[in-house]
């Protein structure tokens, strides 16, 4: 967790939403100066805050209108923090909650030095990521309606369809494949939705790729020497991390792609684990993937997960490959260097 400490004149927080926003300043003795509930948009803003632009921070919670807020600061020089949501338990845990009190609690968070930070991630990138993301939640749709097909098969006890599905050309006949006629119709639609997304999600595939290649080519190359890290997983590892130079270390890497759990100790005792779900899903699921796919790649570090099943079983030993990808990327990244399997297995 990062805090931000910085000293400056005034402290505005903002308790964002889409249609309205309520901004609270305070200055370095902590009295509040306004207080004020706004339409959400750039003039208004801007209005609000004219008297006290000298020196002043601004922090909000991270939800999901904060790009605007966070690009207009930027274009204006206005320092801006982005507050990380699953740490301000300050702003949830009071007795009384309403957008009034959330905004002067960030704003007395940010004076203090105990705003946690969240990532501010730069407007270059961003939409492609976020380009990135829908398209992984059109995949998943289309992963349903297949799935959906061989659960009807499944359900009708019906013999098992001859080829993969997936494939475009594996695919006719499927309807005739059921006997009733409303059972046709319902494949016909999944069919058709199936073939609609894959035509979608080959032009999406093909944009980020073009995009990716001009904002990050290096770094695109290195991840996918990874054995198992193909064009899909090697898109998402590179728009989830930005840029490697914002993690210090590579504990912060691995903690952040969710990859390690966090020990929850006191007097010496350990407790159990929490955090689980502070970091990134996406790389989470990247990694685990990755891992699974250098299984089938690599035949020495197939036998080095069997090794790890013995001690820890089989989940741990998947995720401790996982977490030794994570770290592998970490450094290939930092030294600009491309996969290397005897670093990777600790044979040098």
């Amino acid at each position: 967790m990062r805090f931000y400490s910085k000293q400056h004149k005034h402290y505005c927080g903002v308790d964002l939403h889409a249609k309205t926003m309520y901004l609270c300043i305070i200055d370095q003795e902590a009295r509040i100066v306004k207080q004020k509930n706004i339409k959400s948009n750039p003039a208004a803003f801007l209005k609000a805050i004219d008297k006290y632009r000298d020196d002043l921070v601004v922090s909000a919670e991270c939800m999901f209108t904060w790009y605007w807020l966070a690009d207009l600061c930027a274009e204006q020089n206005i320092t801006f923090i982005l507050g990380h949501a699953l740490y301000m338990k300050a702003i949830h845990g009071g007795k009384a909650k309403n957008d009034r009190i959330d905004a002067h609690k960030i704003a007395y968070l940010l004076r203090g030095g105990t705003i946690p930070m969240a990532y501010v991630y730069p407007p270059k990138m961003r939409a492609t990521r976020d380009l990135m993301r829908r398209r992984n939640h059109l995949m998943r749709k289309r992963s349903e309606l297949l799935a959906h097909v061989q659960n009807t098969n499944h359900q009708y006890n019906l013999p098992p369809l001859e080829k993969n599905i997936r494939y475009k050309g594996n695919r006719e006949g499927i309807s005739e494949h059921f006997r009733d006629e409303c059972v046709q119709m319902s494949m016909d639609v999944n069919l058709s939705l199936i073939d609609h997304y894959s035509g979608l999600l080959s032009k999406l595939e093909y944009y980020i790729t073009k995009k990716a290649k001009i904002h990050d080519g290096d770094s695109l190359f290195r991840i996918k020497s990874i054995p198992g890290i193909g064009e899909t997983l090697s898109l998402i590892i590179l728009y989830e991390i930005h840029t490697i130079k914002r993690f210090p270390r590579v504990q912060d890497f691995v903690s952040y792609s969710r990859l390690v759990k966090p020990a929850k100790e006191s007097a010496g005792k350990l407790y159990g684990h929490s955090g689980g779900k502070i970091g990134n899903a996406h790389l989470k699921w990247a990694f685990s993937e990755a891992a699974v796919l250098m299984l089938r790649e690599i035949p020495e570090v197939k036998k080095y997960k069997e090794k790890l099943e013995r001690k820890h079983g089989k989940g741990k030993a998947l995720s401790i490959v996982a977490h030794k990808i994570g770290r592998a990327i970490y450094y290939m990244l930092r030294r600009k260097e491309v996969f290397n399997i005897e670093q990777f297995l600790n044979k040098k």
